[in-house]
């Protein structure tokens, strides 16, 4: 155990532990939902004059931004939380 705790340490002070490149979600939909996606902007790319597909194309850029600073909050609440129930497991244990 120590081993692989060491390594994650050197990884996580190196710089190489990458929890986003991982991610895969679980449910069957999610490929299907982004191929949706795609094609949608597609065929809005298709319709739409350039000065206003480049605005979607902004407001989509932006609600990604957004989406990826609430899973980062998300993520650094949940750790917090495992972190705080380790804690108290150890403290009763």
């Amino acid at each position: 155990m120590k081993d692989n705790m060491s390594n994650l340490i050197e990884d996580l002070f190196h710089g190489n532990l990458r929890l986003d490149e991982s991610i895969q979600p679980k449910q069957a939909e999610y490929r299907e939902i982004n191929s949706q996606i795609s094609d949608i902007m597609q065929n809005y790319k298709a319709m739409l004059p350039d000065a206003e597909y480049d605005a979607l194309e902004q407001l989509t850029d932006l609600i990604g931004r957004s989406t990826s600073m609430y899973v980062e909050a998300a993520f650094e609440q949940g750790f917090r939380t495992g972190g705080r129930l380790i804690i108290e497991i150890l403290r009763k244990g």
